[in-house]
């Protein structure tokens, strides 16, 4: 069944720290507060552009929604919850920061029927938290996300690459931690400082150095690998893109790109193909058939893949559009060799590529 989400954003309405990395008002493109006429304005708008068989959820997004005053979070809830009630509307989530969550919270949520909490984990690593001043401890998140799942309500965790003091091994500890909590989805992000931000002051003072694009990459790329191998689905990687979410615009520095996703999983095909070439010994072409929806990936972005492949490897790399399916993939070696794999096979050969 295909997945609708109806966006209601909430800039920083209820969180009670202003992290080093955060401007919501920018984040979200939205600056003003959200009552619950504004609910049902957006809700009422969007439905119409729905196709009737699809699962629709209406998503929080912002600010720290359990940290709002509770009669604001009821009053927005309440129309929410009349949609649910009317089986037009499947799911509410909403996001969170790990320590606004309790058991008088939980109780609440349940009976306004929310069914999807994603906590702003950004990082498990105990330096990263002070420098990125986010007030709580690594430990909250695990007794948060506990409290989450005996309430029967799935959990989202979000994790941040390049805050403070961060590092490829601190994300890819994270990670594992993420994976034993055992969440329902992750979404990634690499840190942007945006404007008016502490991030934005400890870059000028030179206090601060963002991962390059390449660097953010090269580690997300491990992380997507991790991730899938342990059955953690990774709905999000990268910032969408809005009027202020644009290098020159809200963002002064950072590894920006509006298809990060894309980027990061064009460069793991790239790091497979490199792989087969060089245990099959290739010396002249290879040739990739894939579903169309996979060709901007196989050749890289402005041709990256296929460049690399003939100036490092001197082996031409080419796609052939076929009706097959997007999750499969057909490789011509030399003109003899067949292989056959899907993106399955393709992310546990990372997985031990990349020695996760």
């Amino acid at each position: 069944m295909k997945k609708r989400i109806i966006p209601i954003f909430v800039p920083h309405q209820g969180c009670p720290h202003d992290c080093v990395f955060c401007n919501q008002k920018k984040i979200t493109g939205v600056s003003t507060t959200v009552t619950s006429e504004d609910v049902r304005t957006i809700v009422e708008e969007y439905l119409p552009t729905i196709d009737k068989d699809a699962s629709v959820e209406i998503a929080f997004f912002g600010g720290s929604f359990t940290a709002i005053d509770i009669d604001i979070q009821k009053s927005l809830l309440s129309v929410a919850k009349e949609y649910v009630d009317k089986g037009l509307i499947q799911d509410i989530r909403m996001s969170t920061r790990p320590d606004c969550i309790d058991e008088e919270i939980l109780t609440m949520l349940k009976e306004y029927k929310v069914s999807v909490i994603e906590l702003g984990v950004q990082s498990l690593d105990k330096n990263v938290l002070i420098d990125s001043i986010r007030g709580h401890e690594a430990e909250i998140v695990e007794k948060s996300a506990k409290l989450i799942k005996k309430y029967d309500i799935k959990l989202g965790l979000q994790m941040m690459v390049g805050l403070p003091s961060d590092s490829e091994e601190k994300c890819i500890k994270t990670a594992r931690q993420f994976i034993d909590i055992n969440p329902d989805c992750v979404r990634i992000y690499p840190t942007l400082v945006v404007q008016d931000t502490g991030l934005e002051i400890l870059l000028n003072k030179n206090l601060y150095k963002p991962f390059t694009l390449e660097e953010s990459i090269q580690i997300v790329k491990k992380l997507l690998a991790l991730f899938y191998v342990n059955n953690t689905n990774v709905i999000r990687v990268g910032l969408q893109a809005t009027d202020e979410i644009q290098l020159g615009k809200g963002i002064v520095a950072g590894p920006y790109h509006p298809a990060f996703r894309e980027l990061v999983e064009a460069e793991m095909i790239k790091d497979y193909l490199n792989n087969i070439i060089r245990e099959n010994k290739v010396t002249s072409n290879i040739v990739v058939k894939t579903n169309k929806k996979n060709i901007s990936k196989v050749i890289g972005n402005k041709k990256s893949n296929s460049v690399y492949m003939k100036n490092e490897l001197g082996v031409s790399l080419k796609t052939q559009e076929a009706d097959i399916d997007i999750d499969k993939l057909e490789i011509i070696l030399d003109e003899k060799l067949v292989l056959k794999t899907n993106m399955s096979n393709i992310y546990k050969n990372l997985y031990n590529i990349y020695n996760l």
